[in-house]
């Protein structure tokens, strides 16, 4: 049976795993990325204050600053539309939808803050999980509310050469094949 709201038929099974894969992909390389013991002489602080460290590099240069915050808002950002794009569905509600990813954003931010403690190299700084958090916030408020209302525009139209059932206006009729009619 599909769910209400979503794209039909084999659209919607491509659409989720392919953001499914993209997804665990793009997990896999951040964590790659921010897990990896690293050789250092030093290692600053733990920051627990909310955009000490951004202030910290914003009095160091602006290049400084501009690349920390970048860097910072880009490491999740994707996880803004593959969140979406993995769940699939047209219809959804906006705030739903911005609410559930950016909790996920968040909890996938802090858990990695969490597991960099016990990192050589790697120190856990707050500035982080809310730069992370908010690149999802950018990345799903530009794109997901414009994807799908480019996608129900289209209609949910199938690629050409494929075939299409008709649906009733409650929906599609689940068939048995293996069953014969009766006697």
């Amino acid at each position: 049976m599909q769910r209400e709201g979503s794209i039909g038929g084999s659209a919607a099974t491509r659409v989720r795993v392919t953001g499914g894969v993209l997804l665990v992909a793009h997990l896999a390389l951040v964590l790659w990325l921010t897990l990896r013991p690293l050789d250092v002489l030093w290692v600053r602080p733990v920051n627990l204050r909310p955009f000490a460290g951004v202030r910290a590099d914003l009095a160091l240069g602006d290049a400084v600053a501009a690349r920390r915050i970048v860097s910072g808002l880009a490491l999740l950002a994707p996880l803004g539309v593959l969140i979406p794009l993995a769940h699939g569905r047209l219809r959804a509600s906006g705030l739903g939808s911005l609410v559930r990813t950016v909790t996920a954003g968040a909890l996938v931010s802090v858990a990695i803050a969490l597991a960099q403690t016990g990192v050589p190299g790697r120190v856990p700084d707050v500035d982080t999980v809310l730069l992370n958090t908010a690149g999802v916030v950018l990345a799903h408020v530009l794109v997901v509310p414009a994807g799908r209302r480019w996608a129900r525009r289209r209609g949910g139209r199938a690629p050409r050469g494929t075939v299409v059932k008709e649906e009733s206006a409650q929906g599609r009729t689940p068939t048995i094949p293996r069953v014969g009619i009766a006697p």
